[in-house]
């Protein structure tokens, strides 16, 4: 772009999307929350918490980024959380409507403690997010494929969950280095944190999500 200009922001106001699918008993039940990875949708994200067994007596939410677009030639709709542009205030804008979709979902169900943020992805950096400045206290954080904001470590994290880290040997995203760096910092910052590395990429599997099952019954069974 040629000649002088000047650039500016301003806040608009942005409908979001979210799934849930409440817990099969009747009453106060434990959350888990999801956040998808980059191009996914709520509703694949969902299929994907489901496979985690033993969370009948869960309630699942599965929340879309407010960035929807169509996914190459297919047509099909994918959602991103954020890009470069405007970084910083797409990550306000994300804490602030995160925190209002658990706000309304309290106001629909029933929620008990352990209340549980996973993230895939590029997932993964808003459920930290969530833990860090959403306003709603947590009991636990599932890390997949995807590290930590380093900004939330410039702030107080009293109170932040214990975090389940997951990375499949042949991520070469989420490599080895960074899922050390991830633990450094939160062994730094007092937060109990643990790994799980199995042989996959990029990806949810079953042995993560037997880890994992395994992380939601220790919550479960400590409240």
């Amino acid at each position: 772009m040629s000649g002088t200009f000047e650039a500016h922001t301003i806040a608009a106001r942005m409908h979001g999307r979210y799934l849930i699918r409440s817990a099969e008993a009747d009453g106060p039940a434990p959350l888990l929350v999801g956040f998808h990875g980059y191009a996914q949708t709520a509703e694949e994200h969902l299929d994907a918490l489901l496979e985690l067994r033993g969370l009948v007596d869960w309630h699942l939410v599965a929340i879309q980024g407010l960035h929807v677009f169509y996914r190459s030639r297919s047509g099909e709709l994918g959602a991103s959380w954020m890009t470069r542009s405007d970084r910083e205030l797409a990550i306000v804008d994300n804490v602030r409507y995160v925190g209002e979709v658990l706000t309304e979902v309290k106001s629909r169900i029933e929620v008990a403690e352990p209340v549980v943020f996973l993230g895939f992805s590029q997932g993964t950096a808003m459920a930290y997010r969530a833990a860090a400045g959403a306003g709603h206290a947590c009991q636990g954080l599932i890390a997949l494929g995807g590290d930590a904001p380093t900004e939330i470590f410039r702030a107080e994290l009293g109170g932040f969950p214990r975090v389940f880290i997951g990375r499949g040997t042949e991520d070469e995203w989420y490599d080895d280095a960074k899922l050390q760096r991830d633990f450094d910092l939160l062994n730094a910052a007092g937060i109990e944190a643990e790994t799980c590395v199995f042989e996959g990429g990029h990806e949810f599997s079953a042995e993560f999500y037997q880890a994992a099952g395994r992380f939601l019954g220790e919550l479960s069974a400590a409240d």
